[in-house]
């Protein structure tokens, strides 16, 4: 059963290690982001890049995902695709190159409608051209770090 919070939403009090994979109860995991972020992009864009540069991607995916919730409708998309991005990156570290491949080829094509313009100061024709080689790839990288030119 998912642990809820006093208003009834599902949320997971478990533990996590520093991919997301929720570990067991009792056990000590890596801090996740708190459900009531709301950064402001800047904000949230500085942030991700470091989680990424931590290669922290899950925890980035959940401060893009927050500023995605918060953005303007002409945005949502942008930081849509830009959570989408850190949740490939989590699938790689995880082991899972089919769901990777998807998902940034997914993120990849939604950041596409962004690529002549550098929303927030970020490079998206950058992070277009990144993340489709990376899913692309033949040999997904499982240890090393990866960076993309969020801003």
């Amino acid at each position: 059963m998912r642990d809820r919070d006093e208003e009834g939403r599902p949320r997971n009090a478990r533990p996590r290690d520093a991919y997301g994979r929720p570990l067991p109860h009792g056990t000590a995991g890596v801090p996740t982001m708190p459900d009531d972020i709301s950064p402001a992009p800047a904000q949230g864009l500085a942030e991700a890049q470091r989680l990424l540069d931590e290669d922290r991607p899950f925890h980035a995916h959940e401060v893009l995902e927050a500023v995605w919730k918060a953005a303007p409708e002409g945005e949502r998309e942008l930081w849509r695709g830009l959570a989408q991005v850190a949740v490939g990156l989590t699938h790689i570290r995880r082991g899972n190159p089919k769901g990777a491949r998807a998902l940034l080829s997914r993120a990849a094509d939604r950041l596409e409608e962004y690529a002549g313009e550098r929303p927030h100061g970020i490079d998206v024709p950058g992070v277009v051209r990144d993340t489709r080689a990376l899913a692309q790839a033949n040999d997904l990288p499982t240890d090393l770090p990866v960076h993309l030119r969020l801003s």
